[in-house]
């Protein structure tokens, strides 16, 4: 590649390690909504086959989000927000519903991993510009099977579509009436277990693949992209935890929501384009 191509994808790494670490830090999500899309283009511009390309963004996605979402719930366990409970409930039926989800990746499609993307950050996006936390499903957060299962589907859409699973679980915990400054620590909390043995079984599924695949691939996680972009967004994680809780919550889930809307919208039109 020429080097100005170099400089230019490196820079747009870069840029989308500071918006996953601020996004990180204020809604409790992982960053995935904006990392897949960055990477997606990333990997298109050096040549991945369209085949292989999803696998490869959700990957490295998912290994970038650990040590974001780690920072991000250190910053809002220090308030005293997390609900432990609930993680305790989540962590091992996510981990199995990680697993299900990557062994489903390894022989699907990408087209299949896209409209799965654009489906569930097209509810989170229309949830968001919505706006209506006085819907609710109970009272109360079910018991501990019934956390178990909302768990395992944590893990399940985390990995097939590469985000960390906290934007979903925010919004489940609202719909069980939980204030919102507690469901975005408590959802970050969860977005630092979930990934990691979705990284592990992307990694072992492209192995197969690895003729394909750029260079430093640890088969479907790029090395390079995790380095470019996961200390930046350790770093701005905190700071987005702190704006979380200064400035007004319904202008920054609108902003959140328009946001995923454009990247549903984006690779809704790839899909019906291909």
């Amino acid at each position: 590649m020429p080097w100005n191509e170099i400089v230019f994808l490196a820079l747009a790494l870069l840029a989308g390690g500071v918006v996953t670490g601020v996004l990180a830090g204020m809604f409790g999500v992982g960053g995935g909504g904006v990392m897949v899309p960055v990477l997606y283009e990333v990997f298109r511009a050096v040549g991945v086959d369209e085949s292989l390309r999803m696998q490869l963004c959700i990957g490295t996605s998912l290994a970038v989000i650990i040590p974001t979402s780690y920072m991000s719930y250190r910053a809002h366990a220090a308030r005293g927000a997390v609900l432990p409970g609930v993680l305790a409930s989540w962590r091992l039926p996510a981990i199995g519903g990680m697993l299900t989800g990557t062994a489903i990746a390894a022989v699907v499609d990408g087209w299949v991993l896209q409209a799965i993307f654009v489906g569930i950050i097209g509810v989170l996006g229309v949830k968001s510009v919505v706006g209506r936390n006085d819907i609710r499903i109970a009272g109360q957060l079910p018991g501990k099977m019934g956390l178990g299962v909302i768990g395992y589907f944590l893990g399940l859409a985390a990995s097939l579509v590469g985000i960390s699973g906290g934007g979903v679980a925010t919004n489940i915990l609202l719909l069980y009436g939980v204030p919102i400054h507690a469901a975005v620590a408590t959802s970050a909390g969860i977005g630092m277990i979930i990934p990691i043995p979705g990284v592990i079984g992307y990694a072992v599924a492209g192995w197969p693949h690895m003729s394909e695949l750029p260079p430093l691939s640890l088969g479907y996680v790029s090395v390079i992209g995790f380095l470019c972009m996961a200390p930046l967004s350790m770093v701005f994680a905190p700071y987005g935890a702190r704006l979380a809780h200064r400035l007004p919550h319904r202008a920054l889930e609108v902003g959140i929501g328009l946001f995923f809307l454009l990247i549903a919208a984006r690779f809704f039109l790839a899909l019906v384009w291909a």
